[in-house]
């Protein structure tokens, strides 16, 4: 049997102002005495950033790669897959639920989050059509061919 104990995420204001080596002017701690915490997209609970403003997210250039073209671009490291089809809806007018994006041979779901994965500066990222929906476009189209130009006319 395995027990486990529930720690307090949060410093009482007694123990501040004990001196306990951290001194009373860190700037981590709210003047009630509390650290305030964020969770960061891996599930990482840490201590939260104290400007958080002036802290800017990392970004970095993907280039992504289609049959014919390639495109370069710029996102946040922290952004998800299902982010980079919407940036890559807006470059290459392919809806996001019909883009497939692969990355290092695997596809990979729109919840994944590029840092995650193991995607850095310059890598590259395969953007391929869904032929499920490929094929429900040409279908589509050959109907509105179709009916467009019926084989035979009547003639009176």
């Amino acid at each position: 049997m395995i027990r486990l104990r529930s720690r307090k995420l949060c410093k009482s204001s007694s123990n501040v102002s004990s001196g306990s080596g951290r001194g009373g002017d860190d700037k981590s701690y709210k003047a009630g005495g509390e650290i305030e915490w964020e969770l960061r997209p891996g599930g990482m609970l840490v201590q939260k950033r104290e400007n958080g403003a002036s802290v800017r997210e990392e970004m970095i250039t993907v280039r992504v790669s289609t049959v014919s073209h390639w495109h370069d671009i710029s996102i946040e490291a922290t952004s998800t897959f299902g982010e980079l089809k919407m940036i890559l809806s807006m470059v290459t007018t392919l809806e996001p639920r019909a883009q497939r994006l692969l990355f290092r041979g695997k596809e990979r779901e729109d919840d994944d989050f590029l840092h995650m994965i193991g995607v850095k500066d310059m890598d590259k990222v395969l953007l391929l059509e869904d032929p499920a929906i490929k094929e429900r476009k040409s279908h589509a189209l050959a109907r509105n061919q179709a009916i467009g130009n019926p084989c035979h006319t009547i003639t009176v």
